[in-house]
């Protein structure tokens, strides 16, 4: 049996008439406490933070930079611009897509870069191909290049606000009229050759025509030698496209002038780039009233660079190509012109672009014989190498009734010419592989090209 315990009876207070007709307002509400100041530290030398996100998004902390007075680290310490070391710097300028530029200290890229603001080059007109001179200061945390500060040279020359330059595309063009002279060592035999069979005047464009293994790369180096020795003051540049390593070293070590290469197992961009740079370069110094000689080996890599590297446009040439490739190295190609006098601030002066390229044929390839066809009509000198004659071991291997220059009475002395139109005719009955044959052996047995010419009727 359960017992329930009982209850005490509580009673109920009664409530008054005032309560009962305030309702709950007239209960008592509990006062909140009062906020207490929230004591944070002033961070006033640390820069403010944003988030941005990565590749697998998540969030990366950056500092925004304070406007005006902290902009940097070093040394995990936040310091004004100005304080940032700085050094003294010189580089090539190429643009780019977005309208700023990087300073290069080569043509190829590389970790010493400087970073040219868009602003800085509208300011100082700058051109791609300019050397630009003055100091930089050292990448920021999240920067990757070098920062130019203040542009003091440009090319070589103070900035003044006065200073004026041509525009290379706007000058007129006139036929090679100045001729240069290659013969400088009796015993180098291509170089008399070229002299009387195609000779090269400033702002010739010529192009070296050759099989593979004909001798083409040691035709150009004797070529840069010759002008390296008679025209000290011509600028000479070669431009390698796709070449092998080795041959970009012995070139380096043969060519007295600037080098501009890329192997061959570079990417098709980068080759095209090089060789854009390069000759951006060589206008600058035209506009200047320089002398500029480019040698490039070969406008046929050139153009099979730039097939790879142009988006496709639909439609296809003979062995593969596409026809918009062909007008980059056309525009490279046909660049080369002599110049009549033209004034870069208030000096009259001339100046000219020699551009002598070498083009594959015979290698089996169609492409190569569609690219030789495009360029055979563009220049105005021609030099053919022979198949036959480098087989032999007859080197240099030049097809001389193949091999000519146009208008080329303008380059020769007076009464020098009369003699090269009878050394012409004298080659013309012979046959092709004999007539190279005999002018070598007669050319071998002079001691310059003058005394060739004398004894040309004995």
């Amino acid at each position: 049996m359960v017992v329930k315990k009982s209850q005490p009876k509580v009673e109920a207070k009664e409530k008054s008439v005032d309560e009962l007709i305030a309702g709950p307002a007239s209960i008592p509400q509990v006062e909140a406490p009062e906020p207490q100041p929230v004591f944070r530290p002033i961070l006033t030398n640390r820069p403010a933070f944003r988030k941005n996100y990565s590749i697998n998004r998540r969030p990366v902390m950056r500092p925004v930079p304070h406007p005006g007075k902290f902009n940097g680290y070093v040394d995990n310490r936040i310091i004004p611009d100005a304080d940032l070391p700085t050094e003294e710097v010189t580089g090539m300028l190429e643009m780019l897509p977005e309208g700023h530029g990087l300073l290069r200290p080569d043509f190829s890229p590389s970790t010493r870069d400087i970073y040219i603001s868009s602003s800085q080059i509208k300011r100082f007109g700058l051109r791609p191909g300019d050397v630009v001179t003055g100091p930089a200061r050292q990448p920021k945390e999240n920067e990757r290049y070098w920062g130019l500060l203040k542009v003091e040279k440009i090319n070589g020359r103070e900035f003044t606000e006065n200073y004026q330059r041509p525009i290379f595309d706007k000058l007129t063009p006139i036929f090679p009229n100045e001729k240069l002279n290659l013969e400088h060592e009796p015993k180098k035999i291509a170089t008399r050759v070229i002299d009387l069979v195609a000779p090269i005047g400033k702002g010739q464009r010529g192009l070296i025509v050759s099989p593979p293994k004909a001798g083409k790369t040691t035709v150009l180096k004797d070529i840069a030698e010759g002008i390296a020795a008679n025209h000290p003051k011509v600028i000479l540049m070669a431009v390698l496209v796709g070449e092998r390593p080795e041959e970009v070293t012995d070139i380096r070590r043969a060519v007295k002038g600037e080098v501009a290469a890329s192997n061959f197992d570079e990417p098709a961009v980068r080759q095209t780039q090089v060789a854009e740079l390069a000759l951006e370069r060589a206008k600058r110094l035209v506009e200047m009233g320089s002398d500029v000689v480019i040698l490039l080996d070969s406008i046929t890599r050139l153009a099979r660079a730039y097939n790879l590297a142009i988006p496709t446009s639909g439609r296809t040439l003979s062995g593969g190509f596409d026809p918009v490739a062909l007008y980059p190295p056309k525009r490279f190609f046909g660049a080369a012109r002599n110049f009549e006098e033209f004034a870069v601030d208030g000096k009259k002066v001339k100046g000219s672009l020699t551009i002598l390229g070498t083009a594959l044929v015979d290698t089996g390839s169609r492409m190569d014989e569609l690219i030789y066809e495009e360029f055979k009509g563009t220049g105005n000198m021609e030099l053919h190498l022979s198949r036959k004659l480098a087989e032999r071991r007859i080197f240099p291997s030049i097809d001389i009734k193949r091999s000519g220059t146009r208008q080329e009475q303008l380059l020769f002395k007076e009464g020098e010419y009369e003699k090269i139109v009878t050394m012409r005719r004298m080659i013309d009955v012979l046959d092709e592989n004999e007539a190279t044959e005999v002018m070598l052996e007669r050319i071998y047995k002079t001691k310059s090209n003058d005394e060739f010419l004398k004894n040309l009727g004995k």
